[in-house]
């Protein structure tokens, strides 16, 4: 396998584009392709054959944005969608249906948050959240009905460092897959595959696209876990939706992709979270800088972090990069999020981010540009304050992306905005 530098600029394009010998990766607008007979036809639809129908499945852009995704994670395959959110959904929707359950980390972002507690148990889905730092608080919540284990790599907003490998250890010995988003940290820092993970999720959105210009979601399938015990009947019995096929038994050679090709049959196909080729296209341009920016973001988040804590005007700062987990985890670099509370409580972490002229105040991480926010009244506002308090987010915390710009610049917008709060 190429490195990792390498891999970013040349998985799932490795030849020149054969009709035009492009160099550059083609943009494909278009929703639908032509069938060379009725027999290609029939063969594509009967699985018989892998290739092109209707861009809500599959389109040859986004082919390439998967490749190179698959590869850059170590995994066997992957699935692009339309947004982070809906990757995540349809990570868990691919494998648990009414009357299952799924143990998840506490300290997620606020959106999968609010999924997993309010939209999933809709559905018939039981979420048992549990505080991620004591891996045995997963192995307690485990029953008969679980079908998956989930967490972050680095919880957003609070930024807690999970222990992967335990938590993997703990679902394999329940039969268990695990489910890492792994947003955060990226492939470039951390590969959650490497340390036992089964299904790996990202927004795109962020760091990977890194530009904040096109929003999609990917999920990277190991191709490692074993679907045929029974434990997941959704993958290992007939089913009824597509030609009664058991996708863990069915598939021959294919059956290492057994989870992404039913995730692209069922969930892609028939509720339609498709990503638009333009957004993959845009995604694949930052991902050709995704070594070079991830290397700049971890050292300007490390200088920033080490900065604000010799604040006088800050009671705590929070970055992975200070975790004891690191050198195993983050021996390269911890990225650019970082968290911190600011003396003065809510109304002075109002000033403060009011006070900012460098960093953008916005509802987003990952971005070439710095940015800012005060999560508790925005981005996890939906929850209560126990549930806030529960994943770590207290009132006066304060979220910072560190962008690319020089650090010289970064650090003299927070010591001009502390001064003014």
């Amino acid at each position: 396998m190429s490195k990792l530098e390498t891999t970013c600029l040349h998985a799932g394009y490795e030849t020149v584009e054969g009709t035009t010998n492009s160099q550059a990766v083609p943009l494909y607008r278009t929703a639908a392709y032509r069938f060379n007979s009725t027999e290609h036809a029939a063969n594509l639809f009967g699985l018989k054959e892998l290739g092109n129908i209707y861009t809500r499945l599959m389109n040859p852009t986004t082919d390439i944005l998967e490749q190179r995704v698959a590869a850059l994670e170590g995994g066997a395959a992957a699935l692009g969608v339309a947004s982070g959110t809906s990757a995540i959904f349809y990570s868990i929707i691919n494998l648990a249906k009414s009357g299952d359950e799924i143990v998840s980390a506490n300290n997620l972002y606020g959106g999968t948050y609010t999924m997993f507690n309010d939209i999933l148990p809709g559905m018939g889905i039981t979420v048992r959240f549990v505080d991620p730092m004591d891996p045995k608080n997963f192995e307690a919540a485990i029953n008969e009905n679980t079908k998956a284990v989930f967490c972050e790599t680095i919880g957003n907003p609070a930024l807690e460092l999970v222990d992967l490998r335990a938590i993997a250890d703990i679902a394999h010995t329940n039969g268990l897959p695990l489910i890492v988003d792994s947003t955060f940290t990226t492939p470039v820092l951390l590969r959650p595959i490497e340390h036992g993970a089964d299904i790996v999720v990202h927004s795109l959105t962020k760091w990977m696209g890194g530009h904040g210009t096109a929003i999609g979601g990917i999920v990277v399938d190991s191709g490692k876990f074993d679907w045929t015990t029974g434990k997941h009947p959704l993958l290992s019995e007939p089913d009824p939706s597509y030609h009664d096929i058991r996708y863990a038994t069915d598939l021959g050679d294919l059956a290492p992709l057994a989870y992404i090709l039913r995730m692209r049959l069922v969930p892609l196909r028939n509720l339609g979270a498709a990503i638009a080729p333009d957004n993959s296209w845009m995604i694949l341009q930052g991902i050709e800088t995704l070594a070079l920016r991830m290397e700049r973001h971890s050292q300007n988040g490390l200088a920033a972090a080490e900065h604000l804590k010799k604040s006088d005007k800050v009671e705590w700062v929070k970055y992975a990069g200070f975790d004891e987990k690191a050198s195993t985890y983050l021996p390269d670099g911890a990225g650019g999020m970082l968290v911190f509370e600011i003396k003065g409580g809510e109304e002075a972490g109002r000033k403060f981010i009011e006070s900012l002229e460098l960093f953008s105040h916005l509802a987003n991480v990952g971005d070439t540009r710095s940015l800012a926010i005060h999560p508790a009244s925005t981005t996890h506002s939906q929850l209560t304050a126990e549930q806030q308090a529960a994943g770590g987010i207290t009132p006066g915390l304060i979220r910072l992306s560190i962008g690319i710009e020089n650090i010289d610049d970064i650090l003299a917008d927070i010591d001009q905005a502390l001064a003014k709060a």
